[in-house]
């Protein structure tokens, strides 16, 4: 039988995007480790470079070139870290 399987590209993106979140999750945790001990510091240079980096982190499910690829290979290359660039 020749016929192609067709990739649900839809769900395909859901699923990289639950990914994407399962991996960020201990990169997050890191940094409110990180966030507290400036705190603690009282060093607000630091402390705004962390909350910049969580926003990165935050925003990477929402990427436009998830929602742009079309096929399952160019969701697998939008790694995390590709992502963030």
């Amino acid at each position: 039988n020749g016929d192609a399987v067709e990739v649900n590209m839809t769900k395909s993106r859901d699923i990289h995007r639950d990914n994407l979140r399962a991996e960020r999750a201990p990169r997050l945790e890191a940094l409110d480790v990180d966030y507290m001990k400036a705190l603690e510091d009282a060093d607000t240079a630091a402390q705004q470079g962390i909350v910049s980096v969580k926003q990165a982190l935050r925003d990477v499910t929402s990427d436009a070139r998830i929602e742009a690829a079309s096929t399952p290979e160019e969701l697998t290359a939008l790694t995390l870290d590709v992502l963030l660039g």
